[in-house]
């Protein structure tokens, strides 16, 4: 069994972490941050200032492999999650009743929950596991190498000790300082694919009351204008998150900050105004995030691996702007490939890069593009919608075989052009066009002029 070190506690590290040691290998995990989720997910969300993780207090949505990996690899963790308040949202529940089951329907689930309670389940069940040792408030400051060509990554360095592993794994998010530390050590670098996403999130915590309403209708969680996109994130515990979606030029995008005009702005769209109008309670100020690229690093180029003994994983290794909700299903994917093959892993990474070439690089890719097809609409520098595309995201909510295609894109099951490139659901959009002769592509949300009187520039 490989001897195996991670670096980083957050849900990929731990994810790693907890599927090596139950297959028996020795793991330690360091993680900088000496605080860690424990049972209270309000406590942690909320109060919890964690600058290395933006991404922590934000929105979520699971997708189906967080489920599908967590099923297979940690059930008790899954249990757990249900029991800590997550909840289950099947994409056919849009429409009350299911259509007749289809093979991999059961796989097109949306976790609603707040990412503490997944950081939760995970912590508290890698605790339970013997062969997982967790060293919180343990900063890792270098590797340790071994000569050779290319060299072997040994072990790590935290503080005056040092630490021997067969295996070192990098989960130490996307300000990684591992290249550095190749670079330092004369190594060849990592190939790394840089996109910067021109977008912008604003979004504010709500909390339905327990003596009020609660039920929103039968209302899409997503709304758009031709300048931003607004959308709501029902989640655990009786929360939910507003979010607006702006391109980082717009000029209006600071006084968002102000709670009275967000909320104001987040009415003007439908699937918004139709939660707010449940007179929830706020739970934080308007949160921000941007800055955001979507990266890629190598730890092989051209010549091979540039080290051995050494892989990366989570944000470490694909690093996707939140839009499509795709971060932590490609991360604990990674880490079930990793677990699985750890021994080979250890010795060639390069196999071990070739999956994830394979299995994750398209949707890396396919998040660039629907990035830069956003930022270029909310600039206003995009051309006219698709008609044929726009009415089939539109009929997706009519017609359970385009909603299926639509499920398991999103769900990251199949790719667009496998999943909407077949005869029936061409034909379930053809028909649903001439069921509606004078549709053509329009925003729900407020016009620009509308918007400009509404929040101040």
């Amino acid at each position: 069994m490989a001897r195996v070190a991670v670096i980083g506690g957050g849900i990929s590290g731990l994810g790693t972490a907890l599927m090596l040691g139950r297959r028996g290998h020795p793991v330690t995990l360091f993680e900088q941050d000496a605080r860690q989720a424990g049972d209270d997910p309000d406590l942690d969300f909320f109060d919890w200032k964690r600058p290395r993780v933006p991404q922590a207090n934000h929105p979520h949505s699971f997708l189906a492999p967080v489920r599908t990996v967590l099923r297979a690899e940690a059930p008790d963790v899954y249990a757990d999650l249900l029991a800590r308040g997550a909840r289950e949202y099947h994409d056919f529940d849009w429409f009350g009743e299911h259509p007749p089951h289809r093979a991999g329907d059961e796989e097109l689930v949306t976790l609603r929950t707040r990412r503490i309670v997944l950081e939760a389940a995970l912590t508290a069940a890698v605790r339970r596991e013997a062969t997982v040792e967790v060293r919180r408030g343990s900063r890792v400051d270098a590797l340790t190498f071994a000569e050779g060509r290319p060299a072997r990554v040994t072990g790590v360095r935290a503080g005056t000790r040092t630490h021997p592993a067969d295996l070192v794994v990098d989960a130490s998010g996307r300000r990684s300082p591992v290249p550095g530390w190749l670079a330092a050590a004369g190594c060849r670098p990592p190939v790394v694919e840089s996109h910067r996403a021109g977008i912008a999130y604003l979004c504010r915590w709500y909390r339905l009351r327990a003596d009020g309403p609660r039920d929103p209708g039968r209302v899409k969680t997503g709304s758009s204008a031709s300048f931003a996109l607004a959308g709501v994130f029902p989640s655990d515990n009786d929360t939910f998150a507003v979010s607006l979606v702006l391109s980082t030029k717009d000029p209006t995008r600071s006084a968002l900050l102000d709670p009275a005009v967000f909320e104001a702005a987040a009415r003007r769209f439908p699937a918004p105004a139709a939660w707010l109008g449940l007179d929830p309670e706020p739970q934080t100020p308007v949160l921000a995030m941007a800055g955001l690229d979507n990266r890629w690093t190598s730890l092989v180029d051209d010549e091979g691996p540039v080290v051995t003994g050494l892989v990366n994983a989570g944000d470490s290794l694909v690093h996707t702007n939140p839009t499509l909700g795709h971060g932590v299903a490609l991360g604990l994917l990674a880490a079930q490939h990793l677990a699985t093959h750890a021994d080979r892993v250890a010795a060639d990474p390069a196999a071990h890069h070739a999956w994830t070439v394979r299995a994750l690089r398209p949707w890396f890719d396919a998040q660039v593009t629907a990035d830069r097809g956003n930022e270029q609409r909310l600039d206003g520098s995009s051309p006219s919608s698709d008609r044929r595309a726009a009415a089939r995201a539109d009929c997706a909510f009519d017609n359970p075989v385009v909603m299926r295609a639509r499920a398991r894109v999103r769900h990251l099951l199949e790719p667009a052009d496998e999943a909407y490139g077949t005869e029936e659901v061409d034909q379930a959009v053809t028909d649903w066009l001439a069921a509606h002769p004078d549709f053509s592509p329009a925003h729900d949300g407020p016009t620009r002029d509308q918007w400009d009187a509404l929040v101040p520039a």
